[in-house]
């Protein structure tokens, strides 16, 4: 018994990745899209939560939380009422938090004033929802240097509420949170015109000196490269899709690094509608979802505090010297990217103590550099 514990302590992201079961989305998603709706008004929704909190309480090790906040009253809310979310803690060694989530509420936006319309909602956003709770599954067989923390968010589709709630309680409770990867319609890789791709997910970041997001969305990139077989994701540089929003959004408004995943040709026809069935989720794009996901928490969960005080050295040089708050005992990483590249191109593994390094023959001119703990979002020299 005590080797098998040791085994599965020292599971490597790539080793758990292996492990993402498609099968207990698909039954997750069959059992709530059954459902006629998760309309945040309606006592559907709570029943949904108590199913999905059920569903976190058989993972052990996991904090489950029924969190309540109150809905105000708006265009789509008639009056303000008490609602709830699911809020899943796995404790690691520090506090240091990594958010993982996806929304579970449904609306049917054709028949707009019925409350009661259906509202299967299997992919937006029950995707999501499932693959949080997939990576939960996975992640809580070992013990993590960080704590992780796994949400099914409600009120998103009466404006961001669940997650707007989480994001300012997190504020006034000073969450030490290193990134949020919200997830929401990223169960389909095709759309009714015959647009189809099965390889990539997008992954959308907004750039702000409030938070580090760009920065997650380029390691994301990064960090998963040939990582798994036929899938990365899409990097868009835009903070969501055009002229809409998602949950990751409440957290940039908080100053907290977030971005949002969202499958690369959405069916129009088959969200907000009667029509976004189970039949129509792809279950081996989703499956690759949570994996990526989960690739990216596993590393970011392992990852040392970011390091401060990054800096050019400013004097004319051919070559290039970057300067930080020296960490003795630690390592971190040096990225560098042509200022065109909207990637990191080059790495190498440097000593924190010595808080700095010279790039040879690279001019800072020409180039962008950033330094990261490992496994960290790094940060970008000024």
């Amino acid at each position: 018994m005590l080797l098998l514990c040791l085994s599965v302590a020292l599971q490597s992201p790539r080793e758990l990745i292996a492990q993402v079961d498609a099968s207990r989305m698909r039954e997750n998603i069959a059992h709530l899209s059954s459902m006629p709706n998760r309309n945040t008004n309606n006592t559907t929704l709570t029943e949904a939560a108590r199913y999905i909190a059920d569903q976190y309480r058989q993972i052990p090790g996991l904090q489950v939380e029924i969190m309540k906040y109150l809905a105000p009253k708006g265009q789509r809310v008639p009056i303000q009422k008490e609602v709830v979310e699911v809020v899943a803690t796995l404790p690691g060694f520090t506090d240091r938090k990594v958010i993982i989530g996806g929304h579970f509420d449904s609306i049917n936006m054709v028949e707009r004033t019925n409350l009661e319309a259906a509202a299967p909602g299997a992919n937006d956003d029950l995707s999501g929802m499932s693959q949080a709770l997939e990576c939960a599954r996975v992640m809580a067989r070992r013990k993590w240097k960080n704590t992780l923390v796994f949400v099914a968010f409600s009120g998103e589709e009466q404006g961001l509420l669940g997650s707007t709630a989480l994001a300012k309680r997190a504020k006034a409770e000073n969450w030490k949170i290193d990134a949020v990867l919200s997830d929401d319609i990223v169960g389909s890789s095709r759309s009714l015109n015959g647009q189809s791709d099965r390889h990539h997910v997008r992954v959308f970041s907004e750039e702000s000196p409030k938070h580090n997001s760009r920065e997650l969305a380029r390691f994301i990139e990064w960090n998963s490269r040939g990582k798994i077989p036929g899938f990365s994701p899409k990097l868009v540089f835009r903070r969501d899709r055009f002229q809409r929003g998602g949950d990751h959004s409440s957290f940039n408004a908080e100053g907290y690094t977030a971005v949002r995943f969202t499958e690369p040709y959405e069916e129009f026809t088959r969200q907000h509608t009667k029509e976004d069935l189970i039949q129509y989720v792809d279950f081996d794009f989703l499956a690759n979802v949570a994996r990526l996901n989960l690739y990216t928490a596993a590393t970011l969960a392992e990852a040392d505090p970011a390091p401060t005080d990054v800096r050019y050295d400013p004097k004319q040089a051919h070559d290039t010297i970057i300067r930080w708050a020296p960490v003795s005992g630690s390592k971190f990483v040096v990225y560098w990217r042509d200022t065109t590249s909207p990637i990191w191109q080059r790495a190498i593994t440097v000593d924190a103590g010595k808080g700095e390094i010279t790039i040879p023959k690279v001019n800072k001119d020409d180039t962008i550099f950033a330094v990261g703990s490992i496994g960290g979002v790094p940060v970008e020299a000024k």
